[in-house]
């Protein structure tokens, strides 16, 4: 099991829920997304057993390939999640960055391959393909990318990308993983090709096996293999009703008109996924608890991955094991605010997966000595 942390890029941090992705502004966030304190997230994220940290990608939060490079010298070990959209690089010229980026950071660049959720969000930076185009695009753009890792001169003329003659000179040692995710069919055919992980918002595991069989079916057609990840928020404590009196908390922080405002955006969303994250809180406070330890809330205001894993630390790595039991392998988590999140997470439920044998440190143990949350050195 791996287990990965998030950056707030998206309008920064705070004690309330920051909305933002699928079209929706962020709301309103305490804590700016500085290089210092993204930095203070990334380094406890590495101490406390993380071992990679996504960075999301959008005009609602900072570029997430000029952030990540910014935070790499800030810690040792952390991988960078870097989350990019195909359509708007030329596919030579992602290879190389993401060459360079492998390089330079000694091999700490996962790649996170979005493909725009929304059409209008796509025109904004230029893109007018309606979704399947993208998809056919993204098919195209990481088959060239993939060759010219692999060390070969591409001449390559499809529907939507051209390229001739082209070859790096410095390949990208190890070759990055491809992590990708889309619960439409024209998504679950590029995955099945390309994907080394597999992510999907969390759902109660039940929704989240039929789509592991369904991937891992497309892929077996391909003559391939994958890994399967989860992306979902947590609220763990030491105990069952401390979890659950922060998750009231942030609900209680959350306007009716927020919520109103935000949900009418989602509802134009083009997303499949974001449709399954919708009916999930029907857009209302009742019922959110959709699975027991799993809650809804989040997704009132804000796009993308809604749900929480919610209890004690030993409950959520009893959920844990549930999704473990459907084929999920890899988890990116995020909380509010992250930094607090990512002790809470790392000091209360990996101990427990690491009892139960499930978990192991990825540092070897003279690189991770404990710091304790809000020590001068946990700080700096």
């Amino acid at each position: 099991m791996k287990f990965h942390w998030f950056l707030p890029t998206n309008g920064g941090d705070g004690r309330q829920v920051v909305s933002g992705g699928h079209g929706v502004e962020h709301g309103a966030a305490g804590r700016p997304a500085s290089v210092p304190y993204l930095g203070q997230i990334a380094r406890s994220a590495e101490q406390l057993g993380f071992e990679a940290a996504l960075t999301p990608t959008g005009a609602w939060c900072e570029d997430a390939w000029l952030t990540t490079a910014m935070l790499a010298p800030l810690s040792e070990r952390l991988q960078f999640l870097v989350a990019f959209r195909p359509g708007l690089t030329s596919p030579t010229l992602a290879a190389q960055m993401a060459a360079t980026f492998q390089n330079l950071s000694g091999g700490r660049l996962l790649l996170n391959v979005v493909t725009g959720g929304e059409s209008h969000e796509q025109r904004a930076y230029g893109d007018f393909l309606d979704k399947d185009a993208r998809y056919e695009r993204c098919g195209e753009f990481l088959s060239i990318v993939r060759r010219l890792w692999a060390g070969e001169e591409v001449t390559f003329a499809g529907r939507h990308l051209r390229v001739d003659q082209a070859r790096l000179q410095q390949l990208p040692d190890p070759i990055p993983q491809i992590y990708f995710g889309g619960s439409s069919p024209a998504a679950g055919l590029v995955a099945a090709e390309h994907a080394d992980v597999y992510l999907t918002w969390g759902e109660p595991p039940s929704a989240v096996a039929k789509k592991v069989a369904w991937i891992r079916e497309l892929a077996e057609k391909q003559g391939r293999e994958m890994t399967f990840g989860l992306r979902v928020h947590t609220i763990t404590r030491d105990t069952s009703e401390e979890a659950w009196a922060e998750a009231d908390r942030l609900l209680a922080g959350i306007s009716d008109e927020d919520i109103r405002r935000v949900q009418e955006g989602l509802k134009r969303s083009e997303s499949v996924g974001q449709h399954n994250m919708l009916a999930l809180n029907q857009g209302n406070r009742d019922g959110l608890e959709i699975h027991p330890n799993l809650w809804a809330g989040v997704g009132l205001v804000r796009g993308g991955a809604g749900t929480a894993l919610v209890g004690s630390h030993e409950e959520v790595a009893d959920l844990i094991e549930q999704y473990v039991a459907v084929g999920i392998e890899e988890f990116v988590l995020s909380a509010y605010p992250h930094l607090e999140g990512a002790y809470h997470f790392g000091e209360g439920v990996l101990p427990v997966l690491e009892q139960r044998g499930l978990w192991t440190h990825p540092a070897p143990a003279a690189a991770r000595a404990s710091v304790p949350f809000g020590s001068s050195k946990a700080a700096s």
